[in-house]
């Protein structure tokens, strides 16, 4: 018998204030048949919500999809606001892989994911990290550059035309950006200092850096 294929979505959506909406997402995925819901972890100050589930790969693009049409419904990224960086109603949904799988199957799972939502929801879907083979839209930080409300001129521009779905501004939802990467390990530093102060300290000790590259590898910051 072959060992059952794992992978991992963390999907993060841009609601961490209303606990009914949060539930309601969380209940997308746990009713999903073949999807186990690890951890649900909301912000109230960032107004964000990142989920984490497991399961077989065709179960878990399930998942994610179902996830999407509850929050499509219940998200209005036009009277978003929240401290973290975001570009739609589901930011961001990365497929990580566990367990007899590899980051190329996860390449697939999140292009398909990234077809269907496109399809289902008419809304526009950027690939990023190992699913993005354009350099110049590769990263999260690339891609999100702008946020929400420079969206409706970037997707004017040909070279930010989504991977898919219309390049048109969907006001209520925004964009998604999905792709396969590795396990990330994201947390949060409380300083005793202003956001300008904060965001000096970031560029200083990400692997990017600003003007000369950061202290630590593989690290970043905002």
């Amino acid at each position: 018998l072959m060992a059952d294929k794992v992978v991992e979505c963390v999907p993060n959506f841009s609601e961490g204030r209303c606990m009914d909406v949060v539930e309601a997402i969380a209940a997308a995925i746990r009713d999903t048949p073949g999807c186990s819901l690890l951890d649900v972890d909301p912000g109230a100050s960032t107004n964000r919500t990142v989920y984490t589930f497991v399961g077989q790969p065709v179960a878990v693009v399930k998942g994610a999809l179902n996830a999407a049409k509850v929050a499509f419904k219940l998200i209005d990224m036009s009277k978003h606001k929240g401290e973290h960086p975001r570009l739609g109603a589901l930011d961001v949904c990365p497929f990580v892989p566990v367990a007899n799988t590899t980051m190329a199957e996860c390449v697939r799972l999140s292009r398909d994911f990234a077809r269907e939502l496109a399809a289902e929801l008419g809304v526009p879907v950027f690939l990023y990290e190992r699913s993005q083979e354009a350099e110049h839209r590769k990263t999260l930080s690339q891609i999100r550059a702008g946020e929400y409300e420079g969206l409706e001129t970037k997707l004017a521009k040909p070279e930010w035309k989504p991977d898919f779905g219309p390049a048109e501004f969907v006001p209520s939802w925004g964009a998604t950006v999905a792709g396969a990467r590795s396990f990330l390990i994201a947390y949060n530093v409380n300083l005793l200092a202003t956001k300008q102060q904060a965001h000096r300290i970031a560029l200083l000790v990400r692997e990017k850096g600003r003007d000369q590259p950061g202290r630590l590898k593989a690290v970043k910051a905002l």
